[in-house]
């Protein structure tokens, strides 16, 4: 239909008079991991804005009506994770025509976003996904002195960037805790991370959702989505699951790829299928019977609240907001952080299809009483409204 001349104006006077939000991250598509889903997923909700995303070069990477500016990777290495390089002058001009500037990490963009939107008195809203200061030093293994040294220097850098920061919204009340613990003064808002529960759904066949994946519908299929990299502490599962696989008719799922060393702990072994990333991780989900998340640190675990939107019994360490959305033995089951045995006696436990069936039933009702995406959409347009 063609718009009249009229209508025609009208729609350029919107575009003209929308608010511009830059979007300022270290990670991001087609590198997969929760700030990269969260971010596909909001991004196409807030229409009213005329976006820009400033992110590192992954890769191919496109979104309608958004605007990406990839920033080249520089050499510096943590765990599976390349940063980007510091180009100020980008992030400095991007900066200063931004009406609001929207955060989600303190990596070398994130930062620059941060000081330069404070220079140009721009409100800054920093997502806070993870407590840098332990993802870094676990991720790189740290150990001894280089580990105090590390983690000390990466919460001073957060102190410092967080209180820059205009508001700080964080997924939980204990992030929001801690970080008040660090002398960070920076007004704080609480913002549960939500799933998209229209996308991630019980299958309506759990042995043709094997099928689609060319799995043996007689194999339960224990799983995990997420970059393998040290924090996440894959080889605990590994470990479980070798044992494991000697008593059951079971198979392993990974989804995500990440270092070198932990890859090949799933490549080309028998009952393990490793694929390292896709844009489809929902088929993959309704797949699994059973979910493990084994980290060692995390703030809310997407994944894991993915996993339960697809009606899955998750196993998983008692971490971070995970404590509180799962109640052990209700809607979920905690093992021990690095405990391979206990795992295995938790994996053996849902195996059973009676305590399965229940756990998972309540998983799904968890996610889509409390944790629908619509509602994060909503308090996050709330907020930017106020700026």
């Amino acid at each position: 239909m063609k718009l009249s001349n009229d209508n025609e104006k009208d729609l350029e006077n919107a575009k003209h008079f929308q608010k511009k939000l830059l979007i300022a991250t270290d990670n991001f598509l087609p590198r997969w991991d929760g700030i990269a889903r969260f971010l596909s997923e909001l991004i196409p909700r807030l229409k009213e804005y005329k976006i820009t995303v400033i992110c590192p070069d992954f890769g191919n990477v496109s979104m309608e009506d958004v605007e990406i500016i990839k920033i080249p990777l520089s050499k510096l290495k943590i765990g599976d994770y390349t940063a980007a390089k510091f180009k100020p002058k980008i992030i400095k001009e991007k900066c200063k025509e931004a009406d609001i500037i929207f955060t989600q990490t303190i990596g070398p963009i994130g930062l620059l976003a941060i000081w330069y939107g404070k220079k140009y008195k721009k409100p800054i809203i920093s997502y806070i996904h993870s407590l840098e200061w332990e993802l870094v030093t676990k991720s790189a293994a740290l150990t001894g002195i280089k580990n105090f040294f590390i983690y000390n220097l990466i919460k001073l850098v957060a102190w410092f960037f967080y209180n820059k920061s205009t508001l700080l919204i964080t997924p939980s009340p204990e992030v929001a805790e801690i970080l008040s613990w660090q002398r960070i003064k920076t007004n704080k808002s609480i913002l549960h991370m939500g799933v998209n529960i229209n996308k991630f759904t019980p299958p309506r066949d759990k042995a043709e959702a094997k099928r689609k994946i060319n799995i043996n519908p007689e194999k339960k299929v224990i799983g995990f989505v997420g970059r393998l990299g040290r924090e996440k502490d894959p080889r605990t599962l590994y470990r479980a699951f070798t044992r494991l696989k000697n008593k059951y008719n079971i198979l392993l799922l990974i989804i995500g790829g990440g270092i070198e060393e932990l890859e090949n702990l799933f490549k080309n072994k028998e009952d393990i299928i490793w694929i390292s990333s896709t844009d489809n991780v929902a088929d993959y989900l309704q797949a699994m019977d059973i979910y493990v998340l084994p980290s060692l640190t995390e703030t809310s675990s997407l994944s894991t609240m993915e996993a339960m939107s697809c009606q899955l019994a998750v196993v998983v360490t008692p971490i971070g907001y995970i404590k509180e959305y799962i109640k052990n033995n209700i809607n979920g089951l905690f093992f021990p952080r690095q405990n391979s045995y206990i795992l295995e006696k938790k994996i053996e436990m849902v195996l059973d299809d009676k305590l399965r069936n229940k756990i998972s039933v309540n998983a799904r009702k968890t996610i889509e009483e409390k944790f629908s995406f619509d509602r994060t959409v909503e308090a996050i347009k709330r907020v930017l409204e106020i700026y």
